[in-house]
């Protein structure tokens, strides 16, 4: 299924609905909740910083609200969706650390694993009795290079790498929402659970406390080469408005999978591992010690 020439003006009438858009105060999570919000969507911004957060809210206009939500930390988490009143017609998990150098959560996760993964995933179960509509978790191309290692999870014994450590968390984010559509159909939930890839976007993502010469030619390459952040976001947004099944992989048409109009793509043989993404799962409730309870089946018991 491919959508030639789709835009965030395709989008359909987002009035009353409301959505909340991790990482948006900047790059492809500012560009989504641009186009969400245009659309009528009340539109959260979830992010780390106020100011901003803020900042981005006046340039996005329209009804955007800010809440404060630090994913590489479990508590911050917990908070905010404690906080939460009221439904939340789609969450779009976008927010995302890459190639940082070696460091932890506040909870003792390796960053990369622990933000990009695990906070989301706490995210996600913790809200989900709120969501009514669909849940978007961006991955990338590179969780082809992938893997999981359950007993090295932090790479304490194998040593860090910041690239492997990338693919370990954007393979983890696919077999999460695998996992995750598999739960939902299994409760019996009208949810569905998306994943999407942005392809080659001009954003900060992954520079953060690199070399400042390899810095400026990554950005100089984008000027000429990457999509913009309103571009990219465009696969994101398809996955979450568009009548597709659930568990779909959502990235650009062109070649390389690095800039075009969104459909459908593949993934790697790790990646639509059932046995694979229920372990994961399991693993990850034990980390975060937050467990799946499906919209319908919590509703019920309130």
């Amino acid at each position: 299924m491919s959508s030639l020439h789709w835009t965030a003006a395709d989008l359909p009438a987002l009035d009353g609905r409301t959505v909340i858009v991790t990482g948006a105060n900047s790059g492809v999570g500012f560009g989504t909740a641009t186009a969400f919000a245009r659309a009528g969507a009340h539109t959260v911004l979830a992010v780390r910083d106020r100011d901003r957060g803020a900042d981005a809210a006046r340039r996005i206009g329209g009804s955007t609200e800010v809440r404060l939500l630090d994913l590489a930390d479990l508590a911050s988490i917990r908070g905010f969706a404690e906080s939460w009143e009221g439904d939340i017609a789609i969450l779009v998990n976008n927010a995302g650390v890459a190639m940082v150098p070696e460091s932890r959560t506040a909870d003792g996760f390796e960053m990369q694993f622990g933000t990009n993964h695990l906070g989301h995933f706490a995210l996600t179960n913790l809200l989900l009795p709120r969501i009514t509509d669909r849940v978007v978790t961006l991955s990338s191309g590179i969780h082809r290079t992938g893997s999981i290692d359950f007993d090295d999870l932090d790479f304490g014994k194998s040593g860090y790498n910041p690239v492997k450590a990338y693919g370990r968390a954007k393979l983890a984010n696919l077999l999460f929402t695998l996992e995750l559509e598999r739960r939902l159909r299994r409760a019996g939930s009208d949810v569905r659970s998306m994943a999407a890839h942005p392809g080659y976007a001009h954003t900060a993502l992954g520079t953060r406390d690199r070399n400042k010469y390899l810095v400026a030619l990554v950005h100089l390459a984008g000027r000429f080469l990457a999509q913009t952040p309103e571009q990219a976001a465009l696969t994101t947004l398809f996955a979450a408005t568009q009548d597709l099944p659930g568990a779909s992989y959502v990235g650009p048409d062109g070649r390389g999978e690095l800039h075009g109009s969104p459909t459908l793509v593949g993934r790697s043989a790790r990646a639509s591992d059932v046995g694979l993404a229920e372990r994961l799962w399991d693993v990850s409730e034990e980390l975060t010690g937050v467990r799946f309870a499906s919209p319908r089946a919590q509703l019920r018991g309130q």
